[in-house]
């Protein structure tokens, strides 16, 4: 999905860190969030205890969905995340436990509902890879140029873009939460 002239999109006006502890559940090949540390692109942290303070941490069972609203936050602390086995996740001790329980620091939100673009999950609500993710994130916060240049390079990143256009078009207007709850329900309302 790139920008043109016509198309309004979020602004850009800096650089949003990124942090991302690998539980190591994935095949090391497959893990597009062990390519993004390798690469640079995203900080590793040592332990989940190390999210940077005032950070936003990318948790599905969060409750808020990210929004707008929180770019500022995301600017000041940046976006941390857990890379961890869609597989596994559901095996965790039940709902909502998650290696995300035990992050001390950030304000947790969940990804507004987005379709996997990836190899692995295409199609499927929800069930992004790591790379995908965090994409989504910084589109969210107001940053799509910088989510397009995470995304380059992993196959996949430009049709997740693409299958998710208006889906982050609707996100990206909301100006808060509620608005994004309002979204998610008219992009996925049945008939």
């Amino acid at each position: 999905m790139r920008s043109s002239a016509n198309t309004p999109g979020p602004r850009s006006s800096g650089r949003v860190r990124l942090a991302l502890w690998i539980v190591g559940e994935d095949h090391p090949k497959a893990c597009t969030g062990r390519r993004l540390v390798a690469r640079g692109r995203v900080a590793g942290l040592a332990s989940r205890s190390s999210a940077p303070r005032g950070s936003i941490l990318l948790d599905p069972h969060a409750d808020v969905p990210l929004s707008p609203a929180d770019r500022d936050a995301a600017f000041a602390g940046g976006i941390a995340a857990v890379d961890c086995s869609w597989r596994r996740l559901g095996a965790r001790g039940g709902y909502p436990r998650g290696p995300w329980d035990d992050v001390p620091r950030g304000r947790r939100r969940r990804l507004p509902l987005l379709i996997a673009g990836n190899a692995h999950h295409y199609g499927r609500l929800g069930e992004l890879n790591t790379v995908e993710a965090l994409a989504a994130a910084l589109w969210v916060v107001g940053e799509p140029a910088a989510a397009e240049a995470l995304l380059a390079g992993f196959p996949g990143g430009g049709t997740f873009l693409d299958v998710n256009q208006d889906r982050f078009r609707a996100y990206g207007a909301a100006d808060g939460p509620e608005r994004v709850r309002d979204a998610e329900r008219a992009l996925f309302a049945p008939g």
